[in-house]
């Protein structure tokens, strides 16, 4: 069982930037691939970033490309999602999640475990 936590959330203006922490507990996160989905109100989740458990590919989605990067610290068990040049479209509930392969997805029912989220409001 993989317990996810995410932080780092907040208020922020337009084209600054964040960084999102989540922390794992209840067992290693090695091997596993991680991600991070949001979710805006009156939208659907979204997938936003992934890595890989095993080489620490990346992938990211369209939205976010070339702004946003995942990484990983295996030795703390935490995966981050460091966030520039933010916009008001960003604003949504940030979500971690972990699935228990190596190999990247983007679909959320490709995932097992799952974070509360953490909120990311971006004013203009």
């Amino acid at each position: 069982q993989v317990r996810l936590g995410e932080s780092g959330g907040g208020l922020v203006q337009a084209g600054n930037s964040l960084r999102l922490s989540c922390a794992a507990s209840g067992r290693t996160i090695v091997g596993y691939a991680m991600g991070w989905f949001r979710q805006a109100p009156g939208k659907a989740r979204e997938f936003v970033a992934g890595i890989s458990g095993s080489d620490g590919t990346t992938y990211y989605g369209d939205s976010v490309k070339g702004r946003f990067t995942i990484a990983r610290d295996n030795a703390k068990n935490t995966v981050y999602l460091q966030m520039n040049s933010l916009k008001p479209e960003d604003t949504a509930v940030y979500y971690c999640a972990a699935r228990a392969l190596w190999t990247i997805r983007v679909g959320e029912n490709e995932y097992d475990y799952w974070g509360q989220g953490t909120q990311v409001t971006v004013s203009s």
